[in-house]
């Protein structure tokens, strides 16, 4: 952190308009071990259970399981993390609501656009 704060006084001290990059090889280090956790944690908590039992403990709560299309089993480890991926990445966006409400108008498989990557559907 201190080395963004020389950047800072370094740019205020020389009295011009100046673009201060705060991520640079030292910073990109931190930013790439909190993108490795989340990366974890999303493999962890939602495709390992979806790929091994077809939900996750939210799921299950609700009596929902995620389910292939062809097979009506529950999905490989790949097309989980498909899933996922097209859930989350988008969802950090604002596109991310209408891959999510896609489904209100989709038929007949009523799929998200995450479940259409993943050629799965929900089933109650």
């Amino acid at each position: 952190m201190d080395h963004v704060n020389e950047k800072i006084d370094a740019a205020k001290l020389s009295g011009e308009t100046v673009t201060v990059w705060l991520l640079d090889g030292t910073t990109s280090v931190y930013l790439g071990i909190i993108l490795a956790v989340l990366l974890l944690a999303g493999v962890v908590s939602e495709v390992l259970p979806t790929a091994k039992w077809g939900r996750t403990l939210g799921k299950k709560l609700m009596g929902l399981e995620v389910r292939d299309i062809e097979g009506h089993d529950a999905p490989e480890f790949g097309a989980a993390l498909r899933r996922w991926l097209v859930y989350s990445v988008p969802g950090l966006l604002a596109v991310g609501l209408v891959g999510v409400a896609w489904c209100l108008f989709d038929k007949p498989w009523r799929q998200c656009w995450h479940d259409k990557a993943a050629h799965t559907f929900v089933a109650g």
